[in-house]
């Protein structure tokens, strides 16, 4: 009996978030064309594409403003940006699950790349705007709840590749998040800090860098479509979770050892089969979610990540103050030089100078998220809560109180906002 009301109440549930749309919309799709995975990656392409032009003048300006605290205050900068996040992620996809993907879409961008005009108007500005610009710098919450709307189960991790309301209750869950904290805690703290330790230690120079990101960038593209769809197909989602945590944690541990150029090349081919992680672990999360709460949950996977995102760098930035490592002079950096001196407060000990006890770190704890994500299931109740999905669909759509429609395969009733 009890059974029969959660099953009248979800149902009851989705009918009038169907209402919503409609009613908010006027019964009318906005935007042109029809809802694809491919208006989320241009979405993230150009975002990400847009910050990454700024990786080093945004390196030589933060060195510029705080010249004796550099990677410290990377950390909290960074820090303050990722807690902001993790409070609003959720908040931001659930409301997205109300009033529509697209809006939410636009503020979240906008917010996003606020900041970067700041950087040269005032690097003070530049700084506290994008501290506080994590309140809605969620783009990925809502571009994930987009992606499951208009994407069959089957199809998610590959166009995830492409772009926790019952943690408590559901062990499958509580064990992905866990997973996901303890691996994205160290890839949080590297993206902060690991342009910084190419120039510093490594030696790269800015074309060096520049170069670094393009091939890693592509390499992961790679990675996310073509390996990722055939891994999944292969060798199952957990599996493949569980060997791009073992990607990761080579790759870590390669550059806290790693002291040749050759290395950090090496290591960033590994970095990007490593990459193949996430995508998986999405996948996993929005087969356990309603259609009409992709947004909640997928903004608790992006708050947690967020979470990870302030206590990263922040972590990172005190291990390398604590190691006393310092930029020294990269304002003035000679194109042509091959390695830069940091500042250090005890020279004679060489090994001080060498931040990678950080990176170590990280991959011990990449090491525990591994071991946590042995316990996932392989054919958990996943499966039969998307079996039970679809009962409850077919119930919704005969007492539809909408005349009945032909939609297209693969498409959702309750996209029509979702479009973009």
């Amino acid at each position: 009996m009890t059974g029969e009301k959660k099953k009248k109440k979800r149902l009851n549930r989705s009918i009038l978030l169907a209402k919503k749309i409609i009613i908010k919309d006027g019964g009318t799709r906005q935007g042109i064309g029809e809802p694809s995975v491919y208006h989320a990656v241009v979405v993230i392409f150009l975002e990400f594409f847009a910050w990454g032009l700024l990786t080093t003048p945004m390196l030589t300006v933060l060195h510029q403003t705080f010249p004796k605290h550099t990677f410290l205050m990377n950390g909290l900068i960074h820090g303050v940006k990722g807690l902001l996040s993790f409070l609003s992620a959720p908040l931001i996809g659930a409301l997205s699950d109300v009033w529509g993907r697209k809006s939410f879409l636009l503020l979240t961008v906008f917010f996003t790349c606020a900041p970067i005009p700041l950087l040269k108007i005032s690097p003070w500005w530049y700084f506290a705007v994008i501290s506080m610009s994590g309140v809605f710098a969620v783009t990925f919450s809502v571009i994930f709840a987009y992606v499951a709307d208009i994407t069959q189960e089957h199809e998610r991790s590959t166009a995830y590749g492409l772009s926790l309301r019952k943690v408590g209750q559901d062990s499958t869950v509580l064990l992905i998040c866990i997973t996901v904290f303890l691996s994205y805690l160290p890839e949080a703290g590297q993206y902060s800090s690991f342009f910084l330790y190419l120039r510093q230690v490594i030696g790269f120079t800015s074309e060096t860098v520049a170069a670094f990101i393009g091939v890693v960038g592509i390499l992961s593209i790679l990675a996310q479509t073509v390996v990722l769809g055939i891994l999944m197909r292969s060798i199952g989602n957990k599996n493949t979770i569980l060997l791009g945590l073992g990607f990761q944690i080579l790759q870590l541990a390669w550059y806290g050892f790693g002291s040749q150029q050759w290395m950090m090349w090496a290591a960033g081919a590994v970095a990007a089969m490593s990459s193949i992680t996430f995508p998986a672990i999405s996948a996993v999360v929005s087969r356990n979610a309603d259609p009409d709460q992709q947004g909640v949950v997928q903004g608790m996977v992006t708050g947690i990540r967020g979470l990870c995102n302030g206590l990263g760098p922040a972590l990172y930035g005190f291990v390398f103050y604590l190691f006393h490592v310092e930029l020294n002079e990269m304002a003035d950096e000679d194109p042509g030089s091959k390695s830069l001196k940091p500042n250090m407060a005890n020279p004679s000990d060489e090994r001080s100078i060498i931040p990678g006890p950080p990176f170590l770190f990280g991959a011990c704890s990449v090491l525990l998220s591994l071991l946590v994500a042995l316990f996932i299931p392989e054919h958990s109740s996943l499966t039969m809560r998307s079996g039970v999905h679809k009962k409850h669909s077919n119930g919704a759509q005969s007492h539809a109180l909408l005349p009945p429609t032909h939609l297209p395969e693969g498409k959702e009733p309750l996209l029509d906002d979702s479009s973009v």
